[in-house]
């Protein structure tokens, strides 16, 4: 590997801003704010607008998507043809 040529990766906080969920993990990203971790050191910090604390999927507030109606939508509005399968 060539020096100087690489990004620098080091302990980053990610904060969830809508759960108030943290997570410190490692990262390349360069960021100007900093919190203090329960360890007591200061880390830099990222705000994200989601993460596993609020994304619908993770937290199992997801939605069912109706498919069998949008089926049915459609034949409704553009028929059927005599050429389609029962």
């Amino acid at each position: 590997m060539r020096n100087g040529i690489h990004p620098i990766s080091r302990p980053v906080v990610f904060r969830d801003r809508s759960a108030g969920f943290r997570l410190l993990a490692h990262s390349t990203i360069d960021t100007e704010q900093t919190v203090e971790w329960e360890d007591g050191t200061t880390y830099p910090m990222v705000d994200v607008e989601i993460s596993s604390a609020s994304h619908p999927f993770y937290t199992g507030t997801s939605r069912v998507v109706d498919t069998a109606g949008r089926v049915e939508r459609f034949t409704r509005r553009y028929g059927r043809t005599t050429t389609d399968r029962p």
